[in-house]
């Protein structure tokens, strides 16, 4: 039989090991660093980063079972939701704030104090977002950053890192936009990581992980969207 992870990953090979070995919890590497092209990697392999709460240590990767994921066409907005849609309260605009929404999403939240997503993560994701990588979407009131989202896009498939909101409804305002605009340029899911009954009841299903990595390997082949959304 297999042994478990996790595993310590190797500093001079960029290879992970097979998601299908991740303990029960997900975690299936410890080590390694932050750089585009291990990232890059981690993400078209099915695996992500996500550092332990509070705790200065090397870095976690995980693959859970099951798995979060939203297919743009079968998203499902509220009544409210659709209703603050037609109010039209908020500006959008996306990658016109990135580090900004990352920052707004480390913040201390009510039952939350401390984030995962510290400083170094929000370097190397600032460093994937002037790559072309990582996007953000910006729900603006007042020109001031209301709510918003990031997260990273490899061929056809959209990674959802996080999301925060300042005001009622923006993150899903936020979420709304991101959906239609994959679905228009032909992405073929969001992975939202971890099981939320938020997005389930937005429409995202649970996947087991081995239906996740042969959807996964079909669409990071997928055109996508390089470079710069900001103007898209």
């Amino acid at each position: 039989m297999n042994r478990r992870g996790p595993f310590l990953l190797d500093e001079r090979s960029l290879d992970f090991p097979p998601p299908e070995l991740a303990d029960p919890s997900g975690l299936l590497a410890v080590g390694g660093d932050l750089e585009p092209e291990r990232l890059l990697a981690a993400y078209r392999a099915g695996i992500f980063p996500w550092p332990l709460l509070g705790v200065d240590g090397p870095m976690l990767w995980f693959s859970p079972e099951p798995r979060l994921v939203l297919y743009p066409e079968r998203f499902r907005a509220s009544r409210s939701l659709r209703k603050e849609l037609r109010h039209g309260r908020f500006e959008v605009t996306v990658d016109s704030r990135f580090r900004e929404v990352m920052t707004a999403c480390a913040e201390d939240r009510p039952g939350r104090p401390g984030t995962w997503i510290t400083q170094p993560l929000i370097d190397a994701f600032d460093r994937l977002h002037r790559r072309g990588f990582a996007h953000s979407v910006e729900c603006l009131a007042d020109g001031e950053l209301a709510g918003g989202l990031y997260g990273v896009a490899v061929g056809g498939a959209f990674f959802g890192e996080s999301m925060f909101a300042r005001r009622s409804n923006a993150s899903k305002v936020a979420l709304v936009y991101l959906v239609e605009r994959l679905r228009n340029w032909g992405f073929a899911f969001i992975d939202c990581q971890q099981v939320t009954e938020h997005l389930l009841r937005l429409g995202a299903e649970e996947v087991a992980r081995t239906r996740f990595l042969s959807e996964l390997a079909a669409a990071v082949d997928l055109p996508g969207r390089s470079g710069s959304w900001r103007d898209s």
